[in-house]
């Protein structure tokens, strides 16, 4: 069964940084997508990063691109997403989801989904 659990979540100022990191495990993952999602109130569900099954595809929102980092280590089945200069609008419930085979840029192709960790961003 795959389990994806994200961590590293918290409250933090702007301009701050935080790391997330999300553990999968009941399967090996290295010739899948990884992507990290995110929803805020009251919006949708939106793409925020994803990285391929090598790690030598990294995809971003332009919302994020050269603020957040997205990299992967297969021998931990470990994904994680480095976030600096965080802005308010960062502040969301963070997801980190699977995708069989290739990564994708759409929430709705994502296969396996955690149950999420918050991020919030002070002014």
């Amino acid at each position: 069964q795959v389990q994806l659990v994200e961590s590293g979540g918290g409250l933090v100022q702007a301009g701050g940084s935080l790391r997330l990191s999300c553990a999968a495990s009941g399967r090996t993952f290295k010739s899948d997508g990884l992507g990290w999602l995110r929803q805020a109130p009251g919006k949708e569900r939106e793409f925020v990063a994803a990285v391929s099954g090598s790690g030598g595809g990294t995809y971003y929102a332009d919302s994020v691109k050269g603020r957040f980092t997205i990299s992967r280590d297969n021998a931990k089945n470990t994904v994680y997403l480095q976030m600096n200069s965080l802005k308010p609008e960062d502040t969301a419930v963070y997801y980190c989801a699977v995708r069989f085979g290739r990564v994708s840029t759409s929430p709705r192709n994502y296969d396996y989904w955690g149950q999420g960790t918050q991020v919030t961003v002070s002014s």
